[in-house]
Protein backbone atom coordinates (compact mmCIF):
# COMPACT_ATOMS: atom_id res chain seq x y z
CA UNK A 1 0.00 0.00 0.00
CA UNK A 2 2.92 2.36 0.52
CA UNK A 3 1.50 4.06 3.61
CA UNK A 4 4.00 2.71 6.13
CA UNK A 5 3.33 0.76 9.29
CA UNK A 6 0.12 0.96 11.28
CA UNK A 7 1.81 2.96 14.02
CA UNK A 8 3.17 5.33 11.40
CA UNK A 9 -0.33 6.03 10.08
CA UNK A 10 -1.70 7.03 13.49
CA UNK A 11 1.33 8.88 14.76
CA UNK A 12 0.39 12.43 15.70
CA UNK A 13 -3.31 11.62 15.99
CA UNK A 14 -3.28 10.71 19.68
CA UNK A 15 -3.29 12.88 22.76
CA UNK A 16 -1.77 16.31 22.42
CA UNK A 17 0.02 15.73 25.75
CA UNK A 18 -1.28 19.00 27.17
CA UNK A 19 -4.24 17.50 29.04
CA UNK A 20 -2.17 16.37 32.02
CA UNK A 21 -0.67 19.84 32.40
CA UNK A 22 -4.12 21.44 32.26
CA UNK A 23 -5.52 18.89 34.74
CA UNK A 24 -2.57 19.46 37.08
CA UNK A 25 -2.98 23.25 36.95
CA UNK A 26 -6.67 22.91 37.84
CA UNK A 27 -5.76 20.84 40.91
CA UNK A 28 -2.99 23.24 41.98
CA UNK A 29 -5.27 26.27 41.68
CA UNK A 30 -8.06 24.42 43.50
CA UNK A 31 -5.76 23.65 46.44
CA UNK A 32 -4.41 27.19 46.51
CA UNK A 33 -7.97 28.54 46.42
CA UNK A 34 -8.90 26.31 49.34
CA UNK A 35 -5.93 27.42 51.42
CA UNK A 36 -6.43 31.08 50.58
CA UNK A 37 -10.19 30.97 51.30
CA UNK A 38 -9.49 29.48 54.73
CA UNK A 39 -6.87 32.19 55.37
CA UNK A 40 -9.29 34.89 54.16
CA UNK A 41 -12.20 33.74 56.33
CA UNK A 42 -10.04 33.28 59.43
CA UNK A 43 -8.50 36.72 58.89
CA UNK A 44 -11.89 38.38 58.53
CA UNK A 45 -13.28 36.63 61.61
CA UNK A 46 -10.32 37.87 63.65
CA UNK A 47 -11.01 41.51 62.77
CA UNK A 48 -12.75 43.52 65.51
CA UNK A 49 -15.45 44.66 63.07
CA UNK A 50 -16.09 44.64 59.33
CA UNK A 51 -16.37 48.40 58.87
CA UNK A 52 -14.81 50.12 55.89
CA UNK A 53 -11.98 51.70 57.90
CA UNK A 54 -11.07 48.43 59.58
CA UNK A 55 -11.08 46.33 56.42
CA UNK A 56 -9.16 48.86 54.30
CA UNK A 57 -6.63 49.27 57.11
CA UNK A 58 -6.27 45.50 57.25
CA UNK A 59 -5.87 45.30 53.46
CA UNK A 60 -3.18 47.99 53.57
CA UNK A 61 -0.79 45.66 55.35
CA UNK A 62 1.75 44.00 53.03
CA UNK A 63 1.29 40.58 54.66
CA UNK A 64 -2.41 40.84 53.80
CA UNK A 65 -2.21 42.47 50.37
CA UNK A 66 0.12 39.85 48.91
CA UNK A 67 -2.08 36.82 49.80
CA UNK A 68 -5.15 38.74 48.60
CA UNK A 69 -3.48 39.33 45.23
CA UNK A 70 -2.49 35.66 45.06
CA UNK A 71 -6.11 34.77 45.90
CA UNK A 72 -7.51 36.93 43.09
CA UNK A 73 -5.01 35.56 40.55
CA UNK A 74 -5.66 31.97 41.64
CA UNK A 75 -9.45 32.34 41.49
CA UNK A 76 -9.49 33.87 38.01
CA UNK A 77 -6.93 31.37 36.72
CA UNK A 78 -8.98 28.47 38.11
CA UNK A 79 -12.15 29.96 36.61
CA UNK A 80 -10.47 30.22 33.22
CA UNK A 81 -9.17 26.65 33.32
CA UNK A 82 -12.53 25.17 34.32
CA UNK A 83 -14.61 27.12 31.83
CA UNK A 84 -12.11 26.41 29.06
CA UNK A 85 -12.78 22.69 29.51
CA UNK A 86 -16.54 23.26 29.33
CA UNK A 87 -16.23 25.35 26.19
CA UNK A 88 -13.93 22.85 24.49
CA UNK A 89 -16.18 19.92 25.39
CA UNK A 90 -19.61 21.36 24.64
CA UNK A 91 -19.16 23.88 21.82
CA UNK A 92 -18.72 22.00 18.59
CA UNK A 93 -18.62 24.84 16.06
CA UNK A 94 -15.02 26.03 15.72
CA UNK A 95 -16.07 29.65 15.24
CA UNK A 96 -18.21 29.67 18.39
CA UNK A 97 -15.50 27.86 20.31
CA UNK A 98 -12.81 30.39 19.35
CA UNK A 99 -15.10 33.33 20.12
CA UNK A 100 -16.07 31.88 23.49
CA UNK A 101 -12.45 31.17 24.40
CA UNK A 102 -11.42 34.69 23.42
CA UNK A 103 -14.26 36.15 25.52
CA UNK A 104 -13.35 33.89 28.43
CA UNK A 105 -9.69 34.91 28.30
CA UNK A 106 -10.61 38.59 28.07
CA UNK A 107 -12.96 38.28 31.04
CA UNK A 108 -10.44 36.36 33.16
CA UNK A 109 -7.60 38.78 32.45
CA UNK A 110 -9.78 41.86 32.91
CA UNK A 111 -11.33 40.56 36.13
CA UNK A 112 -7.96 39.58 37.54
CA UNK A 113 -6.43 42.92 36.64
CA UNK A 114 -9.31 44.86 38.21
CA UNK A 115 -9.01 42.80 41.39
CA UNK A 116 -5.23 43.19 41.62
CA UNK A 117 -5.44 46.92 40.81
CA UNK A 118 -8.08 47.43 43.51
CA UNK A 119 -6.02 45.66 46.14
CA UNK A 120 -2.88 47.56 45.17
CA UNK A 121 -4.75 50.86 45.24
CA UNK A 122 -5.94 50.20 48.79
CA UNK A 123 -2.61 48.75 49.92
CA UNK A 124 -0.57 51.64 48.55
CA UNK A 125 -2.92 54.19 50.06
CA UNK A 126 -4.03 55.85 46.82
Amino acid sequence: MGRGTEIGRVRGLGAAKSGVHHWWLQRVTAVSNLLLVVWFIVSLVRLPDLGHQTVTGWMGQPLVAVPLILFVVSVFWHLRLGLQVLIEDYLHSEGNKVAALLALNAFAVAGGLVGVFSILKIALGA
